[in-house]
């Protein structure tokens, strides 16, 4: 058996965390001056009935307080091959939207072309744990193309799906 070490720093957790991989997405809506967003790699399934989903942000995130104010969100599950749009949407500086082709559907949700789901949604609660918010999101709509491999990022990199 490994030996299990004491949590001591940020750091520390932060590489065992990266030890499970994910998915990346991106939660965007139409802002007063055009699309906002980020992208957030802590992403699940909660319910289907009602059906929900939940991500976590970060406390000092900046544009988290701009998104929460939309009536919609679209949440895109980033797609093999869409790392550099989920690092510009990552980026606490320039145009996160920059050389990124994205919808808006009538209600404002953004999406992000070319990723392998599509939900739209509006928040159902949010909840404050630790230095993240968990935010429940009531799925209202969906678009999935399942053929289609997910960004996938682990031990602080992007990779690719094995296939079989």
């Amino acid at each position: 058996m490994r030996d299990i070490e004491p949590v001591t720093a940020a750091e520390q957790l932060r590489r065992a965390f990266g030890c499970f991989p994910s998915g990346v997405t991106a939660l965007c809506a139409r802002g007063d001056g055009g699309p906002v967003g980020l992208a957030a790699s802590s992403f699940t399934s909660v319910s289907m009935e009602p059906p929900l989903v939940s991500v976590c942000i970060q406390h000092t995130s900046t544009t988290w307080p701009k998104l929460r104010e939309r009536p919609r969100l679209g949440l895109s599950v980033l797609a093999e091959g869409q790392d550099e749009v989920c690092a510009r949407l990552a980026s606490r500086t320039g145009d996160r939207f920059a050389g990124t082709d994205w919808s808006a559907s009538e209600h404002g949700s953004v999406f992000v072309e070319g990723a392998t789901l599509w939900l739209d949604c509006s928040i159902h609660e949010e909840v404050p744990f630790g230095d993240h918010d968990i935010v429940l999101l009531r799925v209202h709509g969906i678009s999935a193309a399942p053929d289609t491999s997910p960004l996938v990022f682990h031990a602080s990199r992007f990779r690719s799906l094995a296939g079989v």
